[in-house]
């Protein structure tokens, strides 16, 4: 109910913010340069569109969480939430090189339409400017805060490099267990919603135990969010995901139900050792994941993060309008279909 009250009313915002970082690059001598930006942003190109752009998630949650304490103040936060967005796409645009990815919400991505070096070009570029976004909090918060903030979203920034080299590096492996998806999750995902509910809550003026309360709430959303995706991406209704449900097979990614029939030595793991997945045969291999336990065991460690996270926001116990919309926001991802 209010979720929708303060989408309506933040995301403009947030989008305003962040076209208003990526100008920077907006002069006649840089210009194709800040195109790049602008494409992969959603915001020009063919398919242009909210769809292209993405849900804007992050930067939602440190608005939602900062509104929860001042209700009134959350406009001073928006540099931040440009911050987190601008990290997520550097991430993303550099991820997009290193799969070899030629698909990004549906539409090319930036290597395969102007060549990877321009593209790393473009990750860079959106990189540097989180940081110059996070200093932007100058105008409105004293100068600890501002550097309280940049410090919480810096530290994310090297999680995620840390949780890429993993998740790169396990591709080469065949003993991971799932202890090392853990960790490599960890930095991948869960460290930059970790983040964004970390400095809402920072800007928001809570007191240190709300902050640190933030912080734990944010690292079990974004595990929760990454199990889900993982039976997603193998069990999902691909009308709904709006991609292959054979992907993540074929692709032979690490993800928490594949690692975990791989752990039991039966049917699968031999499967999989023998040789790559073809697309005609992932929904009889998923199968036998379902078979050998794997859904039913990721969708209890989807359950047990879930309420660990509703948990710890139970406790916080945001009380204004705000509050209650993070808490739907939390519900609707670690609840959802696609």
């Amino acid at each position: 109910m209010y979720l929708k009250k303060y989408s309506e009313m933040m995301l403009p915002v947030i989008e305003g913010e962040l076209k208003r970082q990526v100008a920077r690059l907006d002069e006649a001598h840089t210009r194709p340069f800040h195109e790049m930006l602008t494409y992969h942003m959603g915001w020009t190109g063919e398919g242009a569109g909210p769809e292209a752009s993405g849900k804007r998630l992050r930067p939602l949650m440190v608005l939602l969480v900062a509104a929860g304490y001042q209700s009134s103040k959350w406009l001073c936060a928006s540099p931040a939430a440009a911050a987190v967005e601008l990290v997520h796409n550097f991430s993303l645009v550099h991820d997009d090189i290193q799969d070899n990815s030629d698909k990004r919400r549906g539409r090319t991505t930036v290597w395969k339409k102007w060549d990877a070096a321009q593209a790393i070009n473009v990750g860079d570029a959106l990189f540097v400017m989180s940081n110059q976004a996070i200093m932007d909090l100058a105008r409105d918060y004293p100068a600890e805060t501002v550097v309280r903030a940049a410090s919480v979203i810096h530290n994310a920034c090297l999680d995620l490099t840390r949780g890429q080299y993993l998740d790169m590096t396990y591709e080469k492996r065949n003993d991971l267990s799932i202890e090392d998806y853990w960790k490599m999750i960890e930095g991948k995902t869960a460290a930059l919603i970790s983040a964004c509910t970390q400095i809402g809550a920072i800007l928001g003026g809570a007191d240190e135990s709300a902050i640190e309360g933030y912080r734990v709430f944010g690292r079990g959303l974004g595990l929760a969010f990454q199990v889900q995706d993982d039976i997603l991406g193998i069990w999902g209704d691909e009308a709904l995901t709006g991609k292959s449900t054979a992907s993540d097979l074929v692709d032979g990614k690490n993800s928490l139900p594949i690692l975990y029939g791989i752990s039991q030595k039966g049917k699968f793991a031999q499967r999989w050792s023998a040789s790559a997945i073809r697309p005609e045969e992932a929904a009889k291999v998923a199968q036998t994941l379902v078979n050998e336990g794997a859904r039913e065991f990721s969708e209890r460690e989807a359950e047990r993060l879930t309420n660990q996270a509703l948990g710890v926001l139970e406790k916080i116990n945001p009380k204004n309008e705000a509050g209650a919309a993070m808490t739907e926001l939390a519900e609707q991802l670690l609840h959802r279909k696609a």
